[in-house]
């Protein structure tokens, strides 16, 4: 398989022959990814091989061994901690188990970042989240707690407080986790209404290969310690590369 990102604009987001591993455990041996500006690229691939570990290297929660991780052309690991609170200001990410505040309602959920973060007032904080509610259709539970909605809006709840601080960067860990497949539709649905409608540059990672399809601009394939570029979602589906072929179709290559 192709084991680069091309791209003739210049990325957001980029690994530059990153390394990085746990102890004796090696996730990634000289891996490299582009993501362009508005892109949505969805990273599939078997579980373990490092798609969580791709986004929390995004994320400045990893740092790589060896090369490097660049977010608008700057090195993550060359700046400086008040430069690199900007870049990860402009960030969104959600958690694959939401990570919500259970003492909190979902109204509070959302304003927690607003209120942490910004020094808007009150009353524009408050116009910011009662939009957001509207927008993941959660207006009429905003004064419910977590443990009193169902999954879907948990996740749902999610999103909103990830493009809360209204980010240029959103990563999605396996956001249709748990899911029906009609509420995982609609949540896919929903995080590419949004990520189109506010020009976001988003990360999803994904096992479900229908949610990849949907969702995608380009699909990347984790495995063997290396992302590769498969491509947008019409050639990925009639791509005769392995072993993303017999990813894409269920069967086993190990």
């Amino acid at each position: 398989m192709k084991m680069d990102f091309c791209a003739v604009a210049s990325p957001v987001i980029e690994f530059e022959n990153v390394d990085l591993a746990f102890g004796s455990q090696r996730v990634f041996d000289g891996a490299n990814l582009k993501v362009l500006q508005g892109q949505c690229l969805t990273l599939v691939g078997p579980s373990g091989q490092g798609k969580t570990s791709a986004l929390k290297l995004i994320a400045g929660l990893l740092a790589p061994q060896g090369g490097r991780v660049l977010i608008e052309g700057k090195d993550l690991a060359q700046l400086s901690p008040a430069e690199a609170q900007k870049i990860f200001l402009r960030m969104g990410m959600l958690f694959q188990k939401n990570a919500l505040f259970d003492s909190m309602s979902v109204m509070e959920n959302l304003l927690f970042p607003l209120r942490e973060v910004t020094n808007l007032p009150p009353a524009e904080r408050r116009e910011i989240a009662e939009s957001l509610l509207e927008a993941v259709e959660l207006s009429a539970a905003k004064h419910l707690f977590p443990h009193e909605i169902s999954g879907g809006m948990q996740k749902r709840l999610g999103i909103a407080r990830a493009l809360a601080l209204k980010p240029k960067i959103v990563l999605y860990d396996d956001p249709t986790a748990g899911l029906d497949p009609i509420t995982s539709r609609k949540i896919a649905a929903l995080l590419k209404n949004l990520s189109e409608k506010e020009k976001v540059t988003t990360v999803v990672i994904t096992n479900d290969m229908m949610r990849a399809f949907q969702l995608a601009d380009q699909i990347g394939f984790v495995w063997n310690q290396k992302i590769a570029a498969v491509g947008p979602p019409e050639e990925a589906k009639l791509s005769p590369q392995e072993p993303f072929r017999s990813f894409m179709k269920g069967l086993s290559f190990a």
